[in-house]
């Protein structure tokens, strides 16, 4: 077991995130439901503790000392108006001024959960502003709460506003980018970002999900942008089961394909860890491993087109056992270190039955390339 990661390269790996990101209070549901006579209280499935972990796990390691830590301040409301209605924001503050509750569909607050959700979006545009700036060379902002559910008018699916689009927005506005792709590997569909640029040619965004899991009947692959955006969208909708064959096919003949044709400057990944083997909320099989793979070859292209820049917002996981090691992954491959710790859980995983490409796996995706690419 390895504790020490020494950095291949000068490249700077930011890395925000807070104390605070942990107070965001989801209060005393049963999983993902709301307490009933039918259902006993208990703990809300997005709670601290999978990141929490995570940020212990990175300070346990010798990775900590190689990433470049920044302190997020809270994002002002004009920059959440680019994106999100002033009423979306009022109706976020009277659910919190009232004590908490369900702000919207399945997305209960606390009493200061607004101040946190602008603190997680002010550490996205920290994150992109120091990498478009040229100060790190990549960013993962391990945030809460959430983001890539988040309607414009509507918080959804334990997500208030959304960080990663509106990173994207900011990299347009701010930074005079026209072409910016999302890669969301979350188990569940990124709808609030495909909603948000589903008309926009300035975003592509890219969804592998499992399918029709969350939100119901959301994420086919027909769904492909519309007006000028249409082409800029590309669902992914995997049968449960899918491991790392199927995954990793997906990228190489999907994924990577439509990042090279659109020629990203930059590149931001919802990163739910949600997809992997051991999440109570989705039946995909993924590994910490593979999580790292799939950072490799986002690089390949962030490199050739972007010069290396890739924002990463953290999304779902809900596996405190799992979700650290996933991260962690993750970051060691931003980072470029050539020494790793070594995840007591990879080899276990990766001997599940599944873990191949299976024919329809094979089959799905070559029907998304004929429906996405016509081909």
């Amino acid at each position: 077991m390895h504790f020490h990661a020494e950095t291949t390269c000068s490249r700077k790996t930011g890395w925000v995130t807070s104390e605070l990101y942990y107070w965001h209070d989801t209060l005393n549901w049963c999983g993902f439901m709301e307490p009933s006579l039918d259902l006993q209280p208990g703990v809300h499935f997005e709670n601290p503790e999978t990141k929490r972990r995570l940020q212990n796990l990175v300070e346990a390691t010798d990775l900590a000392p190689k990433l470049h830590a920044h302190r997020p301040r809270p994002a002002p409301d004009e920059v959440i108006r680019t994106i999100h209605p002033q009423s979306h924001i009022d109706h976020i503050a009277r659910v919190c001024a009232s004590g908490g509750g369900d702000a919207g569909k399945l997305t209960p607050v606390g009493p200061a959960s607004l101040d946190i959700a602008r603190l997680a979006v002010g550490g996205v545009i920290a994150a992109v502003d120091k990498v478009m700036d040229g100060d790190w060379y990549n960013a993962y902002v391990l945030c809460r709460p959430p983001g890539h559910h988040a309607l414009p008018d509507v918080a959804m699916g334990f997500c208030l506003f959304a960080n990663a689009a509106l990173g994207a927005k900011h990299a347009i506005d701010k930074h005079g980018l026209s072409r910016v792709a999302t890669i969301d590997w979350d188990v569940h569909h990124g709808n609030g970002t495909e909603a948000i640029f589903y008309d926009d040619p300035r975003v592509l965004t890219i969804s592998l999900h499992q399918d029709n899991l969350f939100p119901l009947d959301s994420g086919p692959m027909e769904a492909r942008g519309a007006g000028a955006g249409e082409g800029y969208n590309l669902n992914i909708p995997l049968p449960p089961g899918t491991g790392t064959g199927g995954y990793l096919h997906a990228f190489d003949e999907l994924v990577i394909p439509a990042l090279e044709a659109f020629g990203p400057e930059l590149l931001i990944i919802p990163s739910g860890f949600d997809s992997c083997a051991m999440d109570p909320l989705g039946m995909q099989m993924l590994k910490s491993s593979d999580y790292a793979e799939m950072t490799r070859r986002l690089m390949k292209v962030a490199d050739k087109h972007a010069e290396g820049r890739i924002i990463v917002t953290h999304e779902g996981g809900y596996s405190p056992q799992y979700v650290p090691y996933c991260g962690l992954a993750v970051l060691e491959v931003l980072a470029g270190t050539s020494q790793t710790f070594t995840d007591p859980f990879d080899d276990f995983i990766g001997a599940y039955g599944g873990q191949e490409l299976s024919h329809d796996q094979r089959m799905l995706v070559e029907e998304v390339r004929r429906v996405a690419f016509g081909s």
